[in-house]
Order: C-alpha cells, then sequence, then structure tokens
C-alpha cells in the first residue's frame, strides 16, 4: 500500500511477469480505478510501433506504463523495460497528486526495471528521449 492508500491490483503483476517473461507483450499502460483506491490494468498491446503507445497516453490525464523498448546501436538488439510515470502538466491537480503519491508502490512491485522516465508531455517520452535514456552508461 502507498502513502496515498492506494494498493496494486493482482492483475498488474501479473501483467508485468507476463511482459518481462517475454511472452509477447510490448506494453502495459496502468490506471486509477475510478474510485482512486487501486491501481489496475488499463491497456495491454503486442503492438511494437512505440507511436502506438504513445497514442495510449491521454493527454489530460495521468497514467502509469511499462514499455519493453527494444533499440540496436550496432551490437545487435537489446532490450530494457522503461517505467514511464505519465502526468500531463494539464492533468487534474487531484490526479497528479494521487498519481505521484502512489508511484513508488507499483514502480517497487515491479523488479528489473533500471530506468524511468517522468514525462510530462509527449517530448518528455518521445522515442528519441526514451532512447537517449537507456542507452546512458
Amino acid at each position: 500500500m502507498s502513502f496515498s492508500g492506494v494498493k496494486v491490483a493482482p492483475e498488474c503483476l501479473e501483467a508485468f511477469q507476463e511482459l518481462k517473461l517475454g511472452k509477447n507483450l510490448r506494453y502495459i499502460v496502468f490506471k486509477m480505478n475510478d474510485a482512486k483506491t487501486e491501481i489496475v490494468v488499463d491497456k495491454k498491446s503486442t503492438e511494437k510501433d512505440y507511436d502506438t503507445f504513445l497514442g495510449e497516453l491521454p493527454e489530460q490525464d495521468c497514467r502509469y506504463a511499462v514499455y519493453d523498448f527494444e533499440y540496436n546501436l550496432g551490437e545487435g538488439l537489446r532490450n530494457k523495460i522503461v517505467f514511464i510515470s505519465w502526468s500531463p502538466d494539464v492533468s487534474p491537480i487531484k490526479s497528479k497528486m494521487v498519481y505521484s503519491s502512489s508511484k513508488d508502490t507499483l514502480r517497487r512491485a515491479f523488479t528489473g526495471i533500471t530506468t524511468d522516465i517522468q514525462g510530462t508531455d509527449f517530448s518528455e517520452v518521445s522515442h528519441e528521449t526514451v532512447l537517449e535514456k537507456v542507452t546512458r552508461k
């Protein structure tokens, strides 16, 4: 349970394990339930197009996501699982506060993530920005 009292639904952990074990999932988007008491799976997909993933992030509300980011720097394909905390500037204040105070609860539930990204606009979660962050030494 988080500082905000929000819990992580078991389906979130199951979906993350599915992605982590390479069972075809490329990304998972998480959201708060309507009562703002539990983090649940909003969407999961096998779609490899990064722009399709970005299209799943709402322009005016918060979400969390994990993305199996694949890249190639001339050494062959590599993958890193990226945790994204999406909180657009235009989101309602209450939503931003609940998502912010609950982030660590979800983040700690997922092992094996090496890159965290906080996005307040699409430039901060662009493919180029994420690539730069996952390839930092």
